[in-house]
Formats: C-alpha cells, sequence, structure tokens
C-alpha cells in the first residue's frame, strides 16, 4: 500500500455576473508539496453554460482557462506567474478574485496519487 500524503485543492468556477454570485463549476485544480505536483483538469459544458448564461463569451473563457493551464504548467505562455515556483503559483491561482473564473476556498485532503485524486474531484464536483 502506498502512503498518503497532504493535498490541496479548489474548485474552477465560471460567475459570469459576478454581482448574483451564481456559478458553475467546471474544473479542478490539485496541489501535493510533498510530490511537487500542480495539475488542473476542467470540462467546459457550453450547451449548459449558455443556458445559465447567453451572453457568456465561451472564446473568451477558454482564453481564460488556458492562461490557467499555462500557469499551472509553469508554461512560459503563462507570463511571469507561470515562472514563480510551484506553491506560489498555486497560491496565485485560488487568491480570491472578482472575476468571470473563480476558485473555491482551498480545501485538503490525502492520497497516495495526486492524478487520481484530481480525476475524482473532478467527476465528483465538476461532471
Amino acid at each position: 500500500m502506498s502512503e498518503k500524503t497532504l493535498f490541496e485543492y479548489a474548485v474552477i468556477r465560471v460567475v459570469p455576473r459576478v454581482e448574483r454570485e451564481e456559478f458553475l463549476n467546471v474544473g479542478v485544480i490539485l496541489y501535493c508539496p510533498r510530490l511537487k505536483y500542480l495539475q488542473l483538469i476542467y470540462t467546459l459544458n457550453t450547451d449548459r453554460l449558455q443556458v445559465f448564461c447567453p451572453s457568456l463569451d465561451i472564446g473568451e473563457l477558454e482564453e481564460h482557462l488556458r492562461a490557467f493551464e499555462a500557469i499551472t504548467l509553469g508554461n512560459s505562455t503563462g507570463g511571469p506567474i507561470a515562472r514563480l515556483d510551484i506553491a506560489s503559483r498555486f497560491r496565485w491561482l485560488t487568491a480570491t478574485r472578482s472575476t468571470i473564473l473563480q476558485t473555491s476556498k482551498v480545501h485538503p485532503g490525502f492520497c497516495s496519487d495526486p492524478a487520481a485524486a484530481l480525476t475524482r474531484l473532478h467527476a465528483t464536483l465538476v461532471l
């Protein structure tokens, strides 16, 4: 049996009209410091998003999600934030913001396989 290690995760939410505080979960970001693991997974159900907010620009939302992904991966297209260490990138991505793309509060958990935990959380909280 593999040893379990602490991880932290947050749910990625689309908040089309911040003043209404309504949102749809679209992804999960997971950080495991001990294993130096930072990854996110998202799924856009465009039909559901269009019903939720017909004026939502799906293309713009996809750009924001790709930026989140680039920062998560430390990719140069993520700009200066992507050059930060892994912990700082996670904290930046999960910082409180009042934009169309937000994250939930950070939650802890234990796992022996962070990729499997990310997949499980995505299936439970997004799909």
